[in-house]
């Protein structure tokens, strides 16, 4: 089993910017994937930044979002700048056995509670 528990949501302004945290039992070496999903109100939960064999992001929010990892902290963590109102979501990191990674969430073991991020105008 692995524990996953996030922290370092809240509400900000456009433009502004908030670090995300994860927690973890284990799990946070290359060889296991690991990433951070979102999901709006009314809509499907969406990978956004997955860090295995190598780290990606999605389209939108490449170049303001940068997700990295402190081994020896068993942490993973999600800086976000520039933020938008689109960004306003329930944000999850996730973690699966193996170090491919998928934006698919079902492809995802173990999840966290997950922590709200809200982004005004």
């Amino acid at each position: 089993q692995v524990q996953l528990v996030e922290s370092g949501g809240g509400s900000v302004q456009a433009g502004g910017s908030l670090r995300l945290s994860c927690a973890a039992s284990r799990y946070t070496d290359s060889s296991n994937c690991m990433g951070w999903f979102r999901q709006a109100p009314g809509k499907e939960r969406e990978g956004i930044a997955l860090s295995g064999a190598k780290t990606v992001y999605a389209d939108s929010v490449k170049g303001r979002f940068t997700i990295s990892k402190d081994n020896a902290k068993n942490t993973l963590y999600l800086q976000m700048d520039s933020l938008k109102p689109e960004d306003t979501a329930m944000y999850y990191c996730a973690a699966r056995v193996g170090y491919f990674c998928y934006w698919s969430s079902t492809h995802y073991n173990y999840w966290g509670q997950g922590t709200q991020v809200t982004v005004s105008s």
